[in-house]
């Protein structure tokens, strides 16, 4: 055909193509909005911020198409208006070429091929990379090209919906393919575009600074008609979409002025130099002195980091665009703010610098309104966001709220203001690290918390806390409210259970010692936010006024709390410190777009650190002494009790476990029955790998209930809650039928845990399974509901299906009229239904068909009619989109229904039921060397371990180590001695026997085996432990205030019942005060508080004092001395009767301290030894007897003829305190 007809034809072969061969699009709506193709207007003075960039075309030149079906491409050049920069001195021309592609090859390669598909059908494996903002959802190429009978070029319209990263073919073969020769009209409407000034700033092209490949071009071939505005873009190198923002990228940002562009040599525009930092610095000087938006510069105390000022002035000169991102950027300075445009987010300004200083992202020279700009893609969000998070940082994200064809409808038929015009977009939710939602960015299984906490001071020096903590990721909010002391001790032992991630504190007013003692018990790196009070850091009247107004639950009215969590009707009448914690926690929450979804689930319970009457209390400090679990190496959990007996297998499970060690049991019974559980499962291998079997396959339900209810959920992962619910129900089906229907063959707490699974959960469960198109909900994350389900749907895809069905009887008709079999439909991009016409029949085309494009064999046309059933087809598809859209949320509504009453039991018995296994687990990997604890119902404490172990070192366990000793633990055996004075040399091994008795106690009563030949005891009522010499500097203590402190606890809140751990207790002080205090406190806890334990300590003669004491039995630790070499061997052995001494010149010598300074030490100590004894020998024979009488006993005798004795808590303790006394003087 030759070039004259084709010009006849009214059809411009026109595009503009890249180097690589690959043509753009342009955009989709533009070619619906005519019937025909207009003729050339005059510019017009306005630009739509949100147009998507449109081609420039002028008359091709005479053309030179060959009758050897080459297809010639006459090279287009538009100008591309750009913005300044702050960051550029120099701009740079991005420029666009077009180069013919030769069609020799391609007619040799196809000869036996079926016709050319469109460019996505035929070529997905080798797809052109764009980086284009495209609001479709689809990722297409984007190919420009221009309209039939155009005479004059326009410029292209900067555009919020086009930032263009290009990438060349992979192969030269990827040229020669006669989809690359397509060529699409665009639309009149945008390619009448206006040249506008620096502060248009909607389109941004990035290309590489490497320098170009050179495509050759045959001049016979081609006609180069230059116009007066061009542009010419250049070969980029081969690159995939991720590298462009890599550290190794070569990716600049570069934008030409579109003002007084003169022509270069070569024929291209080449524009003006101008020092755009410079301008920059005067156009966003507020960014340079920094202020809140209260005006307080930045070293001011009173500076808000979240907020920033902006003068009106700079409003004032801001495009729609850069005022809509400075909106939100003002609002939370403190965040990284990911800016959605089309298929990336981009970053500005101080968010840029971060992202290219700490992640090495690739920074723009130049960037959209005049910022500097980094940017991701879409598909990697969440990796990036956890890469800012994971360094501390805040993470805004803001979303667009439409797509480019939503935007053109809710345009259409309108006046539209300038401000209008670009894509509308809002903040869709704020990240930080203890408010993560989203799976794919929770690091792990364990619940990650943010807590608010509030201060208040009582006259006598006694503290109340409110405290309130959520982990988002679950929905749960725990409320309490403390009574402490000075000390702050169950507030310490909270946060130790606790550890929030992050922390939300009333500005100016919490002291600095809870200051410290947050920091010191919170995670590591965690977030701090001090909230403003009043307006912020709510007090419980504007927290019930806001918690009403919010309408968080169902409420005929502001006064009907019907339906209000019982807790926050409780704690607004009579807990006013704790709700307003829970008001700067809703404060918080609202800021961060995460209110609604979590308050409204009503997932809210009271939580109690210190379950005193069912539970053992493990506090704060004995939490970190016993290393449960974060070790004193490197404060990770490696050889920490959780460490070694979290087995389960949900993560929901796991994290129950962890609670489960937070607060061991303490009634006799309840333990019996978990331990008849792990016995159960320990002999019924069928039952255990069922169950096992059936968890392994369940996803984390309690996460995934929680994103149903706030909306958030995709598709696929509801499909996986309803194959995880499936899973549960057969279980309990097939347990029903092998053990009867109420479980009465399951013995102990797996029993009576199943008894609690609620009985409709298979009924609602199988209501669910054919609700919607499954396999589609997998595979392509979209809901479709059976037919019948949803009339509304059903109606909106039968329109659909009927548009569809009225095409194809149109493409039949065509066939039959043009007598070809080879008229078909093809899609090309956004384009639609394309009739794909061989170039043998295209002379019979009525001329009203409009051509979009063609090659040498074949031309693809829209006739008037297929043009608009397409047009009805995709609004049909837009408006069936939202529908599905609100379906998700109808579906997700209905489902969450059922979560207080089915949905949230269920997973609450699956995780009960997993914490069991993992006993079973943790029991059985203990080795041969472990038995069932036996309990002991008395009202005095007793334990009784034989060939006790460590449970990190067990044969056969974990470490699979044979070389630890057990020991032999017994204390108050047959009313024997309650109290251990342990003595012995140093680094014999005493600190480890103390730990892992308690430990044994903590296993035995959450259910577990112990590492021992036999074990018995008494349920423990609190382990409380005073270990090591260590001082405080977070919190400002010193070494023996810390010790002080720990026992003075012990003193307060010891029993009978209790077990207390006290190790070198008084070395912090002077010998003659350390050793006053360890006597006294040692008295007293054997005599009057009666508790079990050990009193470690290095004072030998110590043990003088109650060698008489009934309840009080001296051990140690046995060695082998050599005294010749100073040698100790150390057998770790515990056995009866005082250590000969510490040893401590011995143990100095074998650590290498020089002999003579070892010799000088040990004469000094012979002497004040020589001395003491003299002392002693003397009062016994001057007959001062006192002096040998304890000062204890001394002390409780004084007591005694007073008629005040001590501080016994019942009649019991008095007389077996009084039996002590009268004991003890009787021996003496």
């Amino acid at each position: 055909m030759s070039s004259a007809t084709t010009s006849k034809k009214g059809v411009k072969k026109v595009a503009s193509v890249a180097s690589n061969g690959k043509l753009k699009q342009a955009s989709l709506m533009s070619f619906f909005s005519k019937s025909k193709a207009p003729e050339p207007s005059e510019p017009s003075s306005e630009k739509s911020e949100d147009a998507l960039p449109s081609p420039v075309s002028s008359s091709p030149g005479p053309s030179a198409i060959s009758d050897t079906e080459d297809l010639t491409v006459t090279k287009v050049e538009t100008k591309i208006a750009g913005t300044p920069v702050a960051s550029s001195k120099n701009r740079l021309a991005s420029t666009v070429s077009q180069t013919p592609v030769s069609m020799e090859k391609k007619e040799t390669k196809n000869l036996n091929n079926e016709p050319q598909s469109s460019p996505i059908v035929a070529r997905k494996n080798k797809k052109r990379i764009d980086y284009a903002e495209n609001d479709s959802d689809e990722d297409e190429d984007i190919v420009l090209s221009t309209q039939k009978k155009r005479k004059t070029a326009k410029a292209i319209v900067e555009s919020d919906d086009d930032d263009v990263f290009e990438a060349e073919s992979e192969s030269s073969e990827d040229e020669e393919d006669d989809d690359d020769d397509f060529i699409v009209p665009d639309d009149a409407e945008e390619d009448e575009a206006v040249v506008e000034d620096v502060d248009d700033d909607d389109l941004e092209i990035f290309e590489e600074v490497s320098k170009p490949k050179k495509t050759k071009v045959k001049s016979s071939k081609v006609n180069v008609t230059p116009t007066k505005t061009a542009v010419e873009t250049s070969s980029f190198k081969s690159s995939n979409l991720a590298s462009k923002f890599g550290a190794s990228s070569s990716y600049v940002s570069s934008t030409t002025p579109a003002k007084k562009a003169t022509p270069s040599s070569n024929g291209a525009i080449s524009p003006p130099k101008k020092n755009f930092a410079k301008a920059n610095e005067e156009r966003y000087k507020w960014l340079v002195e920094i202020r809140d938006a209260d005006g307080h510069l930045e070293q001011d105390p009173e500076y808000d980091p979240r907020t920033l000022y902006i003068p009106k002035s700079a409003w004032a000169g801001f495009t729609p665009f850069e005022k809509q991102y400075w909106e939100i950027k003002s609002k939370m300075y403190d965040c990284v703010v990911f800016f959605k445009k089309g298929k990336f987010y981009e970053l500005y300004e101080k968010d840029a610098d971060i992202a290219h200083d700490k992640f090495d992202l690739k920074l723009a020279g130049g960037g959209r309104a005049n910022m500097r700009l980094a940017g991701i893609p879409e598909m990697s969000f969440d990796y990036w966001a956890s890469k800012f998070i994971d360094a501390g940082f805040k993470v805004a994200k803001v979303n667009q709220n439409e797509s480019m064809l939503a935007k053109e409808i809710r345009e259409k038929g309108k006046t539209i203001t300038r401000e209008e015009k670009i894509i509308k977009r809002e903040l869709s939710c704020v990240l930080t690290a203890g408010t993560l939602t989203e799976e794919t960015m929770l690091t792990d299984d364990m619940g990650k918390y943010c807590l608010a906490i509030k201060e208040c001071t009582n006259p006598d020096g006694s503290k109340v806390f409110g405290v309130a903590f959520v982990d988002t990721a679950t929905g749960a909010i725990q409320l309490t409210e403390i009574e402490d002391d000075s000390e702050c001790g169950k507030l310490e032992t909270l946060l130790a259970q606790i550890r929030p991630t992050e922390i939300l504190a009333e500005k100016s007013n919490i002291s600095s010692s809870v200051v410290k003692m947050l920091k010191f018990n919170s995670a590591p790196g965690s977030l701090w936010n001090f909230l403003k009070p009043g307006n912020e850091f709510l007090d419980y009247d504007s927290t019930w006024e806001e918690l009403t107004r919010g309408k968080y639950f169902l409420a005929e009215n502001l006064d009907d709390y019907s339906n209000y969590p019982k807790i926050l009707v409780d704690y607004q009448e009579n807990h006013h410190v704790g709700f307003s914690a829970f008001g700067a926690l809703m404060w918080y929450l609202k800021s961060l777009k995460l209110d609604k979804p979590i308050i409204s689930m009503g997932n809210i319970t009271r939580y109690d650190a210190v379950k005193k009457s069912t539970h053992m209390t493990l506090d704060g400090v004995t939490l970190q002494n016993l290393e449960i679990f974060a070790n004193s190496f490197d404060g990770s959990d490696k050889g920490t009790l959780f460490k070694l007996l979290n087995r389960a297998i949900t993560p929901f499970g796991k994290r129950q476990f962890k609670r489960w060690i937070f607060h061991p049991l303490f009634q006799q019974k309840q333990i019996e029955d978990r331990l008849d559980s792990v016995d159960v499962l320990l002999n019924d291998g069928d039952l255990r790998y069922v169950l096992e079997s059936t968890f392994s396959k369940i996803p984390d339900l309690e996460r995934l209930l929680a994103r149903i209810h706030g909306g958030t959920l995709q598709v696929k992962d509801f499909s996986r809650v309803i194959e995880g619910f499936e899973s549960i129900a057969k279980l309990v089906r097939s347990l029903k039928e092998s053990y009867g229907e109420s479980f009465e063959s399951i013995s102990g707490a797996l029993g009576t845990t199943l008894c609690t699974m609620p009985p409709n959960l298979e009924v609602r469960v199988n209501a669910w399974t054919d609700a919607f198109d499954r396999e589609l909900a997998v595979t392509q994350n979209v809901i479709v509901p059976e037919r019948g389900v949803e009339e509304e749907f059903d109606a909106s895809l039968d329109k659909i299906k009927g548009l569809e069905e009225s095409l194809e009887a149109l493409v039949r008709q065509y066939r039959r009229e043009y007598k070809s079999q080879e008229i078909c439909y093809r899609d090309s991009g956004k384009e639609i239904y394309l009739i794909e016409v061989p170039v043998k029949v295209a002379s019979k085309v009525p001329k009203d068909w409009q051509q979009m494009a063609s090659t040498s064999k074949v031309k693809r046309y829209w006739s008037p009619e297929v043009k608009t059933l397409v047009r009805e087809l995709m609004e049909a598809r837009e408006l069936h989109k939202i529908l599905m859209e609100s379906l998700q949320g109808q579906m997700y509504a209905r489902f969450d229904e059922d979560y207080e009453t089915l949905w949230a039991p269920v997973v609450r018995c699956v995780a009960a039921l997993d914490c069991i296994i993992s006993l079973t687990r943790a029991s059985e990997s203990l080795g041969t060397c472990s038995s069932r604890p036996v309990f002991v119902n008395s009202t005095q404490g007793m334990i009784d371990f034989k060939d006790l172990r460590h449970p990190c070192f067990t044969p056969g366990g974990a470490s699979g180590t044979h070389d630890f000793i057990p020991n032999d633990i017994s204390l108050g055996v047959d009313n024997s001695a309650k109290v251990s004075l342990l003595t012995g040399a140093n680094a014999a091994g005493k600190s480890t026997l103390l730990r892992m008795s308690c430990i044994a106690v903590v296993m035995a009563q959450i259910g577990c085996y112990v590492p021992a030949s036999s074990a018995r005891l008494t349920p423990i009522d609190r382990i409380m432990t005073r270990l090591g010499a260590n001082d405080n500097i977070m919190q400002g203590k010193s070494t023996f205030f810390v010790e002080l402190s720990e026992t003075k606890r012990m003193l307060d809140t010891a029993t009978p019942r209790s077990l207390l751990v006290l190790d070198e207790l008084g070395r912090g002080g002077s010998s003659s005060d350390g050793f006053a205090i360890a006597e006294a406190v040692l008295h007293h806890i054997a005599t009057h508080i009666q508790s079990l334990g050990f009193f470690a300590t290095h004072y030998g003669t110590l043990g003088a004092s109650f060698r008489h004491h009934p309840r009080v039995k001296p051990q140690r630790m046995a060695i082998l001395v050599d005294e010749e070499s100073k040698n100790i061997t150390f057998l770790y052995k515990l056995e009866a009767g005082a250590s000969l001494g510490s040893f401590g010149m011995h143990v100095a010598s074998m650590c290498g301290i020089d002999r003579k300074i070892v010799d000088v030490a040990e004469e000094a100590a012979k002497e004040m030894e020589h001395t003491s004894k003299l002392k002693k020998a003397q009062a016994k024979v001057s007959g001062d007897e006192l002096a040998l009488v304890p000062l204890g006993l001394q002390s409780d005798f004084a007591s005694l003829l007073k008629g005040d004795f001590g501080s016994c808590q019942t009649e019991e303790m008095k007389m077996d305190a009084l039996t002590s006394i009268l004991t003890i003087i009787g021996q003496i």
